[in-house]
């Protein structure tokens, strides 16, 4: 299964594209979405959009797994512009017919570290030691979505998340939206 992780951001997202062969995780491609902050609103989300578009049909990912908003913003107006930001990252994939799945940044952290508080270092290093050095990135927004890639993975592979799949095995899967338009 390709699984694509975002570390979403407004002015940098992270994504990171990963093949889970079950126990082992293999790294594609990783990189940034980056905007400018000089933009207006909407020609930064257009940006992101465009750009995950992109993204998403050169890998062709069959799941997202993205990052929760944090459960604690210091200003209001910050949580809504990343809401913007995962808004239209969660609309791309929509439109691309890719499951998406939310994960907390602490859970994160917690599987692929194996402490719910580690901190950017501790991240990179766990991600680099599991995927290799293809994964292996400077950039904390890159390395963060790799993390959450291998976070889904880990999650994917669980025997509840087997339960679940075999449960949803037989429905059709939903059509675009914008397919039926």
């Amino acid at each position: 299964m390709r699984i694509i992780g975002i570390d979403p951001g407004l002015e940098s997202t992270g994504y990171a594209v990963v093949d889970d062969a079950g126990r082992v995780q293999t790294p594609v491609e990783g990189g940034v979405i980056k905007t400018k902050p000089s933009d207006a609103i909407e020609l930064r989300l257009l940006t992101i959009y465009l750009d995950l578009k992109a993204v998403l049909s050169q890998f062709r990912p069959q799941e997202m797994a993205i990052e929760d908003l944090h459960a604690r913003y210091q200003h209001g107006r910050t949580a809504i512009l990343m809401g913007h930001a995962r808004g239209v990252l969660c609309m791309a994939a929509a439109e691309a017919g890719i499951q998406v799945t939310h994960y907390a940044p602490a859970r994160i952290k917690n599987l692929v570290t194996g402490s719910g508080s580690a901190d950017k270092e501790q991240v990179q290093r766990a991600v680099a030691a599991r995927l290799g050095p293809k994964a292996e990135s400077k950039n904390e927004h890159v390395a963060d979505a790799f993390a959450i890639a291998v976070c889904h993975a880990m999650m994917s592979s669980s025997a509840a998340a087997r339960v679940a799949r075999t449960a949803r095995t037989g429905a059709p899967r939903r059509r675009s939206v914008l397919a039926q338009h």
